[in-house]
């Protein structure tokens, strides 16, 4: 069950969140074969005087943040990003250098939810795609 944090400047993300997440949502589905009622997205906006970032950025610099299980494949999560990256674009026209993704992976032991630890708990959906 990935854990999204996007991080962007306030007044960037304030109209976008819903589209954004469903974005980000539908190809994490998509990608990692996971489960449509698993969502678990968090916004964290930062005023201008709060998000430093270089000049060869614009206002719309987000930062997508993926911390999940360890297990998928090498080719599963350049595919995963490589979607992110067009669909915002197509979607939302932030350009794919405005974008920057990291994927934090540990393994499932490491992880908690149900009363369980991750390691202990049966999951709906298959980590290893």
């Amino acid at each position: 069950m990935p854990q999204i944090k996007i991080y962007g400047l306030k007044k960037s993300l304030e109209n976008i969140k819903s589209e954004l997440s469903t974005i980000i949502h539908n190809t994490v589905v998509k990608k990692l074969s996971f489960p449509q009622d698993k969502k678990y997205h968090r916004f964290i906006q930062f005023d201008e005087s709060d998000m430093i970032f270089p000049d060869n950025k614009s206002e719309n610099y987000t930062i997508i943040e993926i911390i999940m299980m360890e297990g998928r494949t090498v080719a599963t999560k350049k595919n995963l990003i490589q979607s992110l990256f067009a669909n915002i674009e197509k979607e939302l026209n932030i350009g794919k250098t405005d974008i920057e993704i990291c994927i934090i992976e540990s393994p499932a032991c490491n992880w908690g939810f149900g009363g369980m630890s991750g390691d202990e708990i049966e999951l709906s959906y298959k980590i290893e795609v």
